[in-house]
C-alpha cells in the first residue's frame, strides 16, 4: 500500500487522512501549525499519526503520495522541494474522487459558490436523493467518502481546490462567473486565475453536463473556439423579472415566496435547478424546494432594523465583484463598510453603483489607502476604524431612518478578524446588542 503523507490539519487534511486509513493506506498528517483540539482528538480517535508546529521532513519525503490542503501554496519551500523530488501531489477533492463512484455535482466560481451549492443540495434532498454537501463548505468530502458514503454530492469547489486536480470528473460542473480574486495566489496574472477554474471541466466526457454563465467575458473568452465534450447548458444573467425562471419544456419556477433576492440569486437558483433537473428531480419538488431554502450566514443577511436603520450582514463578499452585486440587491442610502486584506482588487466595477447609492463609506481595516483614494471624492464622507465596534459607531453617526448600513468588504478578513465567519458574527452579536 502507498505511505501517504497529508499536508495541513484542517477540515480537508483531516478528512484525507480518515481515507487514507479507511482504505488501508499508512497515513500520516503534517502540519506547521497548532491544531484544533476538535481534529487533534479525531486524528487520535481513528489513530492516525500527526505532527503539529513541525515538518519532520524525512517522514515527508518518504511518501509515495502527498495529499495537500488546498491552502498551502504551491510556491512554498516544502511544496516545492517535493516537486522537485517527483512526489505527486494531490488534493483532497482529488484523492477522495477516486474511491467513490457516487454522482458528483461540483460547482465554481467567484462569487454564488456557497448560495448555489447550498441550494443545490436542498433541491436534491428535498427531490428525496442520498446527497451529501462538501468541499469547501460543510464536511470535507473525503471524510464523507470514508464514513458516510452517499450516492451524489455536491461540492463546492475553490480555485485552489480545483489546482490538485488530475483525474477528477464531475458529472455536472457548474461555473457561475470568473472575476478577479486571489490574484496573489496566480503571480497576480488573470489568465491563471480562469485556467485554474476551467480546471473543473478538465475530465468531463459526452456524458456529463457543464452549466456556465454565457455572459461572463472572462468564461466566454476562454471558450472561444475550444470545442467541449459534455453537454453545454448556457444560463444568462439578464432578465426582465428576477422573480421568474423557465428552464424550458413548461419547468417554470417562481421565486417570489424564497429567499433570493436580486438579479444574482436568481442565475444562482437557475444554474441549481438545471443541476437537480438533470438529476431527475420533478419540478414540484424543486418549487418545494426554492420556498423552504435558507440561505447561510453572512450573505446579504438582513440583522435587524434599529431606529428606522436597518443593518446588512454581506461579510462574505470578499471581493469586488460580490460587492457590486450586494449593492444592485441593496436600495440605497448605503452606509458602507468596506475594506480588509487588498487581493489585488480594482474598485472600478462598483463605482457607479457607489455613486448612485452609496451616502458614506467606513473603511475596516489596517490599509485603507486604495479605498480612500478611489472613494472620497465621491461621497459625503469616508472614515477608517480599527475594529468592528468602530465601525459600526462610525456607520451609525452618518445614517438616519430609512438608510441601510451594509457590511459588504470586498477583501479578505485576516487583518483584523479570524475569517469571514468571525467578521460576520461579530458585526451580527454588537448590531443585536445594541437593539
Amino acid at each position: 500500500m502507498k505511505k501517504i503523507v497529508i499536508l495541513g490539519g484542517g477540515e480537508s487534511g483531516v478528512g484525507a487522512a480518515i481515507l487514507a486509513k479507511t482504505k488501508g493506506h499508512p497515513a500520516f498528517l503534517s502540519d506547521s501549525g497548532t491544531l484544533k483540539a476538535a481534529y487533534r482528538e479525531k486524528l487520535e480517535r481513528n489513530n492516525i499519526p500527526y505532527e503539529e508546529n513541525n515538518h519532520d521532513q524525512q517522514r515527508i519525503f518518504s511518501a509515495d503520495l502527498i495529499v495537500k490542503s488546498p491552502g498551502i501554496p504551491d510556491n512554498v519551500p516544502l511544496i516545492k522541494a517535493l516537486m522537485e523530488a517527483g512526489i505527486p501531489i494531490i488534493s483532497e477533492i482529488e484523492f477522495a474522487g477516486k474511491h467513490t463512484n457516487a454522482v458528483i455535482i461540483g460547482i465554481t466560481g467567484s462569487n454564488g459558490k456557497t448560495t448555489t451549492a447550498n441550494l443545490t443540495y436542498h433541491l436534491l434532498k428535498t427531490g428525496g436523493l442520498d446527497v451529501g454537501l462538501g468541499g469547501n463548505i460543510g464536511r470535507s468530502f473525503a471524510e464523507m467518502v470514508a464514513v458516510a458514503p452517499h450516492e451524489y454530492y455536491v461540492l463546492e469547489l475553490s480555485s485552489f481546490q480545483l489546482d490538485g486536480i488530475e483525474y477528477f470528473q464531475p458529472d455536472v460542473s457548474i461555473l457561475l462567473n470568473i472575476t478577479p480574486d486571489h490574484l496573489d495566489r496566480y503571480d497576480y496574472k488573470m489568465e491563471n486565475y480562469i485556467a485554474s477554474k476551467f480546471r473543473i471541466i478538465k475530465n468531463q466526457q459526452a456524458e456529463d453536463i457543464f452549466i456556465y454563465n454565457e455572459e461572463d467575458k472572462n468564461i466566454t473568452h476562454f471558450l472561444k473556439g475550444k470545442e467541449l465534450l459534455p453537454v453545454l447548458i448556457k444560463v444568462t444573467m439578464n432578465s426582465a423579472d428576477d422573480t421568474k425562471i423557465n428552464t424550458g419544456e413548461e419547468h417554470h419556477f417562481d421565486l417570489k415566496k424564497t429567499s433570493l433576492k436580486g438579479l444574482h440569486n436568481r442565475f444562482n437558483a437557475e444554474c441549481a435547478i438545471h443541476a437537480a433537473l438533470s438529476q431527475g428531480v420533478n419540478k414540484e419538488d424543486i418549487q418545494r424546494g426554492l420556498e423552504t431554502f435558507k440561505n447561510s450566514p453572512h450573505r446579504l443577511e438582513v440583522i435587524a432594523t434599529i431606529d428606522g436603520i436597518t443593518y446588512i450582514n454581506d461579510s462574505k463578499a470578499t471581493n469586488v465583484d460580490s460587492v457590486y452585486y450586494a449593492l444592485l440587491a441593496t436600495e440605497g442610502p448605503i452606509v458602507l463598510i468596506i475594506g480588509g486584506v487588498d487581493k489585488g482588487n480594482d474598485y472600478g466595477a462598483i463605482i457607479s453603483l457607489v455613486k448612485e447609492k452609496v451616502k458614506g463609506i467606513v473603511c475596516l481595516g489596517i490599509d485603507n489607502e486604495k479605498i480612500k483614494v478611489t472613494f472620497s471624492m465621491m461621497v459625503e464622507k469616508v472614515v477608517e476604524a480599527d475594529s468592528m465596534e468602530m465601525a459600526i459607531m462610525e456607520s451609525r453617526k452618518m445614517a438616519q431612518s430609512g438608510d441601510q448600513i451594509l457590511l459588504s468588504p470586498a477583501c479578505a478578513s485576516f487583518d483584523l478578524f479570524k475569517n469571514y465567519v468571525d467578521r460576520g458574527e461579530q458585526f451580527t452579536e454588537i448590531v443585536r446588542g445594541s437593539a
